[in-house]
């Protein structure tokens, strides 16, 4: 009985929270959770976590002079991650086309983002943030996990667009569009 009280109490919660959205009462910002955004146009987060090839760390500061997506996830092999890797990777060519990197970053351990890239056939560094350091730095955690929030960094390491509780389904197009905005 108590885990469907629990369920219930979720769920109220839930629909609650998504009629005030809509209503315009709580921004969708504010639903973001997991801390402190950091700020537009002044330089992002710096880190250095290690990969899924097991070659050294990467380093944020590696792709100065690039484009970056830095894009939080929960956890590998989870549907929504899936999704949302997946279309990184069926976008990749374009993201290239606009000088731009893409990074994933999650709890996982790098042989856990090394089945995954295998697994879907990922050809892009994703990075283990096992200490969940990085993510509190950029205010995407919660509850031991990374939160679906994704960072546009540009060539001189400024932060120029964050996105909150994002759709994995759509995510990746949302990037793109954003990219072709501030290169324009």
């Amino acid at each position: 009985m108590a885990g469907g009280l629990v369920r219930l109490c979720r769920w109220t919660v839930g629909l609650v929270l998504m009629v005030a959205i809509a209503w315009g009462g709580i921004s969708p910002a504010a639903m973001a959770m997991g801390g402190p955004q950091p700020a537009l146009d002044e330089l992002a987060p710096a880190f250095s976590l290690p990969a899924q090839t097991g070659e050294g760390d990467v380093s944020l500061s590696d792709y100065l002079g690039q484009w970056v997506v830095v894009y939080f996830y929960p956890k590998d092999f989870t549907p929504g991650c899936t999704l949302e890797a997946q279309r990184f990777q069926r976008d990749l060519t374009e993201y290239r086309d606009r000088n731009a990197q893409i990074l994933g970053i999650s709890v996982d351990d790098p042989e856990t983002h090394a089945e995954f890239c295998d697994s879907e056939g990922l050809t892009f560094p994703l990075l283990a943030d096992s200490s969940g350091t990085v993510s509190k730095s950029y205010g995407s955690w919660m509850s031991g996990r990374a939160l679906r929030h994704t960072y546009l960094v540009d060539p001189d390491g400024k932060l120029r667009s964050i996105f909150l509780g994002v759709r994995p389904a759509i995510h990746s197009q949302e990037v793109l569009g954003k990219l072709d905005e501030l290169q324009a």
